[in-house]
């Protein structure tokens, strides 16, 4: 059995050349990592999405993604519900029960014809 001696070598040079290009996440000797920036809270503030409130009697400002969204969200919820309202009913149920009506309906003729 060849020695461990060469795969270990290797195995620490490829980590010695990788380590400086992982991210970690608590960040390490190389600096602060994206995720321990200055401005990012630790921990929650009790508001909603962090956000503190604005000043009284002052309304927040929307962002430029929201009146979009919010028009696509509604325009889609009113699309979908007409839609799927509309749709013909193509189910094997109904299918097979509208062949049965119409049997029957040539049963019944046929049997008042001969009578």
């Amino acid at each position: 059995m060849p020695s461990p001696k060469p795969l270990a070598t290797a195995a620490g040079m490829l980590r010695a050349r990788l380590s400086p290009a992982l991210r970690t996440r608590g960040g390490d000797a190389h600096g602060p990592s994206r995720w321990a920036t200055p401005g990012h809270q630790e921990r929650p503030n009790g508001y909603l999405f962090n956000r503190t409130p604005p000043p009284p009697g002052q309304s927040r400002k929307w962002e430029d993604w929201e009146l979009p969204c919010y028009i696509t969200s509604f325009l889609t919820i009113v699309i979908l519900g007409v839609g799927l309202n509309a749709k013909p009913d193509l189910t094997l149920e109904t299918w097979a029960h509208q062949k049965a009506l119409e049997r029957l309906e040539l049963e019944s003729a046929a049997s008042q014809e001969s009578d």
